[in-house]
């Protein structure tokens, strides 16, 4: 665990069990366009920490995505100022629908770091067409195997979702994770730990 994820004792925690898969897809994609349903489209984005910390909580706080809360400013800015990191958002009529982040460093095997839909743009087939356009994108040339991974706090449709397009899982971890209260996160109630 990065030591930046340890949580100082005095400050009060929620703990939660997650079950980790990671999986790995061997194949290149098709090389075919992703069409977006009308008033969608993706664009690259260049964001600073707060912008980037403001659509990380739009999308991850109903999954407790946390971990990037607690990194050090400067490492969260070298992170996502990276000519090796890619990231996109999806825009819709609405707004911001979503968004990917693909980690490039390695081309041979790239990560697609984080992937997700804001709560009012899921159950509109926009997840899938999402995750086809990060994993056209996170396809090179050199690209052997393309990574990623989910947990049991993320979305129920996230881990079909990744298998239907071509991730075969490989390992499952579990992780025990305390989260800080003050972050004003959730997390789901079949997660939490049982404190006697």
């Amino acid at each position: 665990m990065e030591k930046w994820l340890e949580v100082a004792p005095e400050r009060p925690t929620t703990d939660i069990t997650v079950d980790v898969t990671f999986l790995e897809r061997l194949r290149p994609p098709l090389p075919r366009r992703v069409v977006w349903p009308e008033g969608y489209r993706l664009e690259r984005w260049h964001p600073n920490t707060t912008d980037y910390l403001a659509l990380y909580r739009l999308v991850g706080a109903p999954h407790c995505w946390w971990m990037r809360y607690l990194m050090p400013s400067a490492t969260l800015h070298r992170i996502i100022a990276s000519s090796h990191t890619y990231i996109c958002r999806l825009l819709g009529p609405e707004g911001v629908a979503g968004f990917f982040e693909l980690d490039l460093e390695k081309p041979e095997t790239p990560y697609l770091s984080y992937l997700g839909l804001v709560p009012e743009a899921q159950g509109k087939g926009l997840g899938k067409r999402l995750l086809n356009a990060a994993i056209q994108q996170g396809w090179q040339k050199e690209t052997r195997v393309l990574r990623v991974n989910t947990c049991t706090a993320d979305h129920p449709n996230a881990l079909p979702t990744y298998k239907a397009a071509g991730f075969v899982p490989i390992m499952v971890e579990q992780e025990h994770w305390s989260i800080p209260d003050d972050l004003g996160l959730v997390p789901p109630e079949h997660l939490r730990q049982k404190v006697n």
